[in-house]
């Protein structure tokens, strides 16, 4: 009997971290639908890296802070799978959407604040919510959070507020959705060379430096080193992982 392929959800796939994930799933073996901002450019770039890897790949776009438009996303993804994949259900979402907004805590303004609120914890909530009467039991959710959670740094309480409640939330899902057999786990990238909050963790060498210091294999992180990760939780192997928090940094401040 052949086995069906499984479909990943990625928000945020067309660059940086989400590209990754989208690439190291589409080369286990998955069919791909991911969201993108605004750049449909990059985002068909991906679609065909990850046809050519021979999966399917389907890109929409979506801002996740704008949760009155997630019932019409949710019905367009499910539309899409019914007709080309003969059920509107899906196997894995990884909620990696985000941006990087810094500032003091004296200096942080409160439309930043619900922005960053509504992007990386509203957002997810509710964007979760909505699919998982389409989840497949026997699911992955993997919500992405950051190495800010574990350690403190000046200008990023509210950034790091927002993950903190994520890993509530994950560990919440994970013994909710139990029952239906959905493992739910957080992500925690460390410090990665990407264009997420200006880019100066590719391009700001004293900064990079900084970070290489504190870092027991001694370098600033890249996209590649998190994508096969997320990856692997979604096999088979990793089905026994559940409610945790797995951080990525390389071992940053142990």
């Amino acid at each position: 009997m052949e086995t069906k392929t499984k479909i990943a959800l990625v928000t945020g796939g067309s660059r940086g971290l989400g590209r990754d994930m989208v690439l190291n799933l589409a080369k286990n073996g998955n069919n791909i639908i991911f969201t993108y901002h605004t750049n449909a450019i990059e985002a068909d770039k991906v679609v065909a890296e990850v046809l050519a890897l021979g999966q399917k790949a389907i890109a929409y776009p979506l801002d996740t802070s704008k949760v009155d438009t997630f019932d019409t996303f949710v019905g367009k993804v499910s539309q899409h799978l019914r007709e080309h994949e003969g059920s509107p259900n899906f196997d894995f979402l990884i909620n990696n959407a985000g941006t990087g907004v810094y500032g003091s805590v004296t200096d942080t303004t409160e439309e930043a604040f619900d922005n960053m609120m509504n992007i990386h914890f509203k957002g997810v909530y509710f964007l979760t919510q909505k699919l998982l009467p389409t989840l497949n039991d026997g699911g992955r959710i993997i919500n992405i959070s950051s190495g800010l959670t574990r350690v403190s740094f000046p200008n990023v309480s509210a950034y790091a507020s927002m993950k903190g409640a994520i890993e509530t939330y994950t560990k919440c899902l994970a013994k909710e959705l139990g029952p239906r057999k959905i493992t739910a786990n957080c992500v925690a990238p460390g410090a990665i060379a990407t264009d997420f909050g200006g880019g100066s963790n590719k391009s700001d060498e004293g900064k990079r430096n900084a970070i290489a210091s504190i870092t027991a294999l001694g370098r600033v992180g890249e996209p590649e080193d998190i994508g096969g990760v997320v990856a692997f939780i979604c096999t088979p192997e990793a089905g026994w992982m559940n409610g945790q928090r797995i951080e990525l940094s390389g071992g940053m401040m142990v």
